[in-house]
């Protein structure tokens, strides 16, 4: 288990996209007070760490199509 600075408990469980199929993946962990963000082929390069809010407006960005580079 991981425990970056800023984050008062371990890191037990990371997460991929169901459509990661490669194995170069962003692996995101829910902190609880949080978003810890990781490259999953690159692990030992370091954490990211987000607030929640940063997050759900970063996802809703995605969502919406804003930070698509095919635009």
């Amino acid at each position: 288990m991981e425990t970056p600075q800023g984050v008062t408990t371990p890191i037990s469980e990371w997460h991929t996209s169901s459509r990661c199929t490669g194995g170069e993946c962003v692996e995101v962990a829910f902190t609880g007070g949080g978003v810890a963000v990781r490259d999953s082929k690159n692990r030992e390069q370091g954490i990211l760490l987000y607030s929640t809010d940063a997050w759900r407006d970063f996802v809703a960005d995605v969502k919406t199509g804003r930070h698509d580079l095919r635009k």
